[in-house]
């Protein structure tokens, strides 16, 4: 088993004018360190618009700040959104060979198709039809990466002519792929492809660990049908995790935090209503532009719906 840090760059309100540069700033420290003390792996999402829950929409710059000063920690999209909306397939390659290179080989190459209404709605992707983007750009990322030239391709999605891309990365025929799963089904279809699985960890251990042999089951089976160049069989499972020497001590620091990060992300995924120009509370207090206690995960005080900085 191998272990790594997971980063939203979360940022509840209220903010300061130096906020998210203290937030860069704290994230590359320990990012630094935890390559010091043995950490295998750092993730960076890409998210869209999504204040207080997720300030981080460029990884790839960030993982390219980790990469100058760390020697051997993976640095790993967690995930690249992959319908052409959010990023053409051959950027995607460049960028994604352009961090193996300056990393010396340390990439890994997570992918998916967004999940909010606010980042779909804010760069015109269909919901319906984003697991066909996903398919189609992954599979034409990867071959962009492992051939020379590219012989160009015409699809539902992009349509791109012959072109050799380039740079090319480190990691033959490319970094090992992943793919962001949240069901089990979704565990099961990176498992058909392929791919390694990027999942949470919402459950009990003794379901994670079907999860678990349900997709090594497949992966060695005649169902899987790789659509990248190379076959990543992993697993990777986020969950919180606090440590100090005293356990009550590491659950009072660890556990606002925690209810945070699953409140926020049941806001924006599941729960949340949304304006053009962001969050809708329907709490008087919270409309001085000031973050809801609630909404940050306060102890002892239940969410509301709808209840969230405007």
């Amino acid at each position: 088993m191998k272990f790594g840090l997971f980063y939203e760059h979360q940022l509840p309100q209220p903010w300061s004018e130096d906020s998210e540069l203290r937030l860069y700033q704290q994230a590359l420290d320990q990012v630094e360190l935890a390559d010091r003390l043995g950490i295998d792996y750092v993730w960076e999402v890409e998210h869209h618009f999504l204040e207080e829950y997720s300030h981080s929409s460029a990884p790839e710059v960030f993982l390219a700040a980790c990469s100058q000063r760390t020697k051997r920690i993976r640095l790993g999209h967690g995930i690249t959104l992959m319908p052409p909306n959010y990023n053409h397939p051959a950027r995607v390659a460049e960028r994604i060979a352009t961090l193996d290179l300056v990393s010396n080989g340390r990439v890994e190459w997570g992918t998916g198709e967004s999940a909010t209404a606010v980042e779909m709605g804010g760069f015109g992707v269909d919901p319906q039809e984003k697991e066909a983007m996903w398919q189609e750009a992954t599979e034409q990322a990867a071959n962009m990466l492992a051939m020379r030239p590219y012989p160009g391709f015409q699809g539902r999605w992009f349509d791109m002519p012959c072109r050799n891309v380039v740079p090319k990365p480190v990691q033959k025929p490319h970094p090992p792929m992943w793919v962001a799963c949240s069901r089990r089904e979704t565990i099961h279809r990176a498992a058909r492809a392929g791919l390694g699985a990027l999942a949470f960890a919402f459950l009990e251990p003794e379901q994670a660990a079907k999860w678990v042999e349900e997709y090594y089951s497949i992966i060695k089976s005649a169902e899987c049908v790789p659509i990248c160049h190379s076959v990543n069989p992993n697993l990777a499972i986020v969950t919180g995790m606090s440590c100090h020497p005293d356990e009550a001590e590491a659950v009072r620091r660890g556990l606002d935090g925690f209810r945070f990060f699953g409140y926020s992300l049941g806001y924006y995924a599941v729960f949340g209503e949304h304006g053009r120009g962001g969050p809708i509370c329907g709490n008087a207090f919270c409309r001085s532009r000031t973050s809801c206690r609630r909404m940050r995960g306060v102890v002892g005080s239940a969410p509301q719906r709808n209840c969230a900085s405007i």
